[in-house]
């Protein structure tokens, strides 16, 4: 069946289910490591490990979860059954992370928090897989696929962002007990309640308002196959191995394997940093942390005009390099003396203007990489017949969880080998040895960004262009026209 014009409403639904991941994406970037690291007194190396190998053994899980839905037959087709399957194991998993019981050792903090974050990031994948997929099958037009990602980029920002307000707007706000409230342990069980509200409300959202599209999506072809799942996972290794033949994928995935790593061990330090390297309020943090996701909402608005301009690659490459620039240049500045002292208003006003250009730029990048994947998908199909819009993005997923998983470990590790002091006790700047905290500056700022040169030079190696995505698809109508002339 052809598909009809795609309407406001439906992009609307399909971006507000992508705000589910970012409010996950926003609570665990800034929350987790800190809580149980910083407040529960878990060592960072155990801390950085749960947290690590349950991105690996979740990263295992996209790539399947992309091969099941790709050859799922349902009435609700490929992907909804799986949105609406997410919701219940969502919300509560969640919530359970963040709410350990009391008198926990060492050992029983780890078990616990690993083996929620297993469950947590699990069940995102049943949502998370499927949902992107479904947006590279809502329209193949070359633009408007781009807009389709802008709406998803930002309500996951927007996600991210009221994850950020809820905390330290509320729950973490500065009180004369905890003026620095995120060390306030009592605040995290009621702060994952509400969130996991939030994302069940998101998930369904998305899922009931796209439900009418599923007469236009694609939908499985061939014979019906057993789910045999030894079956499923030699068929998905084989996929995923077919998608890294395609020259313009694999040169993507290699360079978002840099970039998710600069990542996962940017999230894992950066409510250190802004504590202890900054020397920033609980006031302070709520704008800091609402200035990228701002500037990512902001630049989102132009990204689909930038890419009309100048293509997809160029996007991607600049993007990626700006995010670098603003992530060292302003440990790099204060390591030489030429940036704002720590207490005064002049910084927090500039640490705030650089990441909301921070975010301006970077999410070219990031809805530029989630449409050029789309694309990628058009590509394969002309190659050899299959539509394979979830194991492309299950890969991207593959990549990112592993990448990110090895970041937190590298940063757990990394606060253990410079000898971070943790427990609640360490609350300020001056309960933490001076090279120590220069250390971790280095760490965060110039060591993890300065691989941008490496993820550059992959992206430099993409080759599919507007034109020739024009061409694609002109071949691909003319297959499809083939064979409804043949089945006539």
């Amino acid at each position: 069946m052809e598909q009809s014009q795609l309407r406001f409403p439906t992009k609307l639904a399909y971006g507000v289910g992508q705000a589910a991941e970012g409010l996950k994406n926003g609570a665990f970037g800034i929350f987790v490591l800190f809580y149980y690291n910083q407040v529960l007194g878990l060592s960072g190396t155990l801390a950085g490990l749960a947290i690590g190998v349950a991105l690996v053994f979740d990263s295992v899980s996209d790539p399947l979860a992309g091969s099941v839905s790709d050859h799922w037959r349902s009435k609700l087709g490929r992907r909804h059954p799986f949105l609406y399957a997410a919701i219940i194991p969502m919300a509560v998993s969640f919530y359970f992370l963040m709410a350990p019981p009391a008198g926990l050792g060492q050992m029983g903090l780890f078990a616990w928090l690993l083996i929620f974050s297993v469950l947590v990031r699990c069940a995102m994948t049943v949502y998370y897989v499927p949902h992107v997929a479904l947006g590279a099958e809502l329209t193949t037009n070359f633009n408007e696929r781009t807009t389709v990602v802008g709406y998803r980029l930002f309500f996951g920002t927007f996600g991210g962002l009221l994850a950020v307000v809820v905390g330290f707007g509320y729950y973490f706000a500065s009180s004369p007990e905890f003026p620095r409230g995120q060390f306030n342990h009592a605040a995290y069980p009621p702060y994952a309640l509400v969130l996991s509200i939030l994302m069940a409300v998101s998930i369904f959202v998305t899922a009931r308002g796209t439900q009418s599209r599923i007469p236009y999506l694609p939908q499985p072809t061939g014979p019906v196959e057993a789910l045999d799942w030894w079956g499923v996972l030699t068929r998905m290794m084989r996929e995923m191995v077919d998608a890294l033949r395609n020259p313009s994928f694999r040169w993507l995935f290699l360079g978002v394997l840099v970039v998710f790593l600069m990542v996962g061990v940017d999230a894992s330090l950066n409510l250190y940093m802004n504590t202890f390297f900054w020397e920033l309020r609980s006031s302070d943090l709520l704008y800091f942390y609402l200035a990228s996701p701002l500037g990512v909402m902001l630049g989102a608005m132009f990204t689909s005009k930038l890419n009309q301009w100048f293509d997809k690659k160029p996007a991607v490459v600049w993007g990626t390099s700006w995010w670098a620039v603003c992530q060292i240049a302003p440990v790099a500045l204060r390591m030489l003396d030429m940036f704002p002292q720590n207490g005064t208003k002049a910084l927090i006003v500039t640490l705030i203007v650089v990441k909301f250009i921070q975010g301006v730029g970077v999410v070219q990048a990031l809805v530029t990489f989630s449409s050029m994947i789309a694309d990628v998908a058009d590509e394969n199909e002309l190659r050899n017949g299959k539509r394979q819009e979830g194991i492309f993005f299950a890969a991207v997923s593959f990549a990112n969880k592993c990448t990110t998983g090895l970041g937190n470990i590298i940063a757990g590790v990394a606060l253990d080998l410079i000898s971070w002091p943790r427990g609640p006790q360490i609350q300020t700047a001056a309960d933490v040895p001076a090279e120590t905290i220069h250390q971790l500056g280095l760490l965060y700022g110039p060591i993890v960004a300065g691989f941008v040169i490496v993820c550059v030079w992959c992206y430099s190696h993409y080759h599919l262009t507007h034109a020739r995505h024009r061409e694609i698809m002109a071949a691909l109508a003319e297959r499809r026209l083939q064979r409804a002339d043949e089945a006539a």
